[in-house]
């Protein structure tokens, strides 16, 4: 049996799920527009192993979403995993936070853009095909009129997550189609982290860094 803690904290979404075999048992969130990371976080945690009756000692390994994201959110998570991981001497798992969003996405054909909202214009672009394949390297990219148009010609684009309120105002190619209610959540990530932990892809607990795609620049809280 492999019991991994999955931590999501990419967003504004505090967001943690117990998996046991990759099936979600127990899990906690709160989607507060405040980041109430650091207030939550372990407390979910705490809640989580109560709720399948298992201890911390039980743990098998810890799954963090690696980003992109916030700054802050993406550092309150991976410190927390890390945390565990020394104190438990368990193995770290990093899993895609767009991935993941992708695969809330269901669709038959077409491509899915998973897209987390950034500063101005701008969204952090996940791409994939409808298996959920990766089809061209995330990115941060500005939205104009011809954004994702050359995937819009060809069938239906996805357009799944924060980003797609932004990208509903400019694009207008009838193959669009936005989620926008989408947000990273570790129930999604449980399926991913057992895989990788089966497959022995872990992470170097010492050296592991958040995937913030973009440099860092300090904003003033409104």
């Amino acid at each position: 049996m492999a019991l991994i803690l999955n931590l999501e904290t990419a967003t504004t979404n505090c967001s943690v799920a117990l998996a046991r075999n990759g099936v979600n048992i127990a899990m906690k969130e709160h989607d507060s527009a405040s980041f109430s990371h650091a207030e939550e976080l372990h407390l979910f945690i705490k809640e989580v192993l109560k709720e399948a009756s298992f201890l911390f000692e039980d743990l098998n390994a810890v799954a963090v979403s690696k980003g992109p994201g916030s700054y802050t959110g993406l550092r309150i998570g991976v410190s927390a995993a890390k945390g565990l991981c020394f104190a438990l001497d368990i193995p770290l798992i990093a899993t895609s936070t767009l991935r993941c969003m992708a695969l809330q996405v269901k669709a038959d054909s077409g491509i899915i853009i998973p897209v987390l909202d950034a500063r101005r214009m701008e969204v952090y672009a996940g791409y994939y095909d409808h298996n959920y394949q990766e089809i061209a390297p995330v990115n941060a990219v500005v939205i104009k009129e011809d954004t994702f148009l050359e995937y819009a010609e060809k069938g239906t684009v996805h357009l799944a997550g924060s980003g797609a309120a932004k990208c509903k105002e400019v694009l207008r190619h009838a193959n669009f189609v936005f989620d926008p209610a989408i947000v990273p959540s570790a129930a999604t990530m449980c399926s991913l982290s057992y895989e990788k932990y089966t497959k022995g892809m872990l992470e170097n607990v010492a050296y592991f860094e958040p995937y913030y795609l973009k440099d860092f620049i300090l904003q003033q809280k409104k």
